[in-house]
């Protein structure tokens, strides 16, 4: 038989954790790290952010409108990288990186930063299909980084896009045809 000291230490033991688990982690709570706003910690080498510029031109190139170097993409990629990245995702950029130099040299005899853009477009087509060492965790992550840095940046919001600040009256019967861009706000 159960005594009440031992139910009321019991429903104590249930329902307390779910009472402390909290004011534990607030008195554990380490404030966030200063956000670096200026410029961004080096964390490639010359040649690597040479690479990194190139094959991220490959990823979305010059056209009609302006393309990744133009929006400043390998400098928000290098941000991204000092100032945010933790650790994992630091070595599966720079671990794809190396290995694409590598193939690069390896086929091409040429750093994939000078390899011409079919030979670039062939490495990314590589640690697309996941036939280069850490091929496609690198390539997930890096067309993400591209992609983030082109769309958030100047060019890409009022050059690719059609930027509306207000946008004007709702017209739910707005033909398609007369659609030139994608709108952002």
């Amino acid at each position: 038989m159960i005594d009440r000291r031992q139910a009321l230490a019991g429903v104590v033991a249930v329902f307390g954790a779910n009472l402390f688990a909290p004011l534990a982690r607030a008195a554990a709570y380490q404030p966030n790290p200063v956000i670096n706003t200026g410029p961004p910690a080096p964390v490639f080498t010359a040649a690597q952010r040479a690479t990194v510029a190139a094959l991220s031109e490959r990823v979305l190139p010059t056209t009609d409108t302006p393309g990744a170097i133009a929006a400043g993409v390998p400098e928000y990629i290098e941000h991204m990288m000092g100032d945010w990245a933790v650790d994992d995702d630091r070595a599966t950029i720079l671990g794809g990186l190396a290995a694409i130099d590598a193939r690069s040299m390896a086929d091409y005899k040429v750093p994939a930063a000078k390899a011409t853009a079919a030979q670039q477009d062939a490495l990314l087509t590589l640690a697309m299909n996941d036939q280069l060492t850490g091929g496609l965790p690198f390539f997930t992550a890096f067309r993400q980084l591209v992609i983030s840095g082109y769309y958030t940046s100047e060019v890409g919001i009022t050059q690719e896009r059609h930027y509306l600040p207000v946008p004007g009256d709702y017209d739910g019967a707005y033909p398609y045809a007369k659609v030139k861009r994608i709108f952002s706000s």
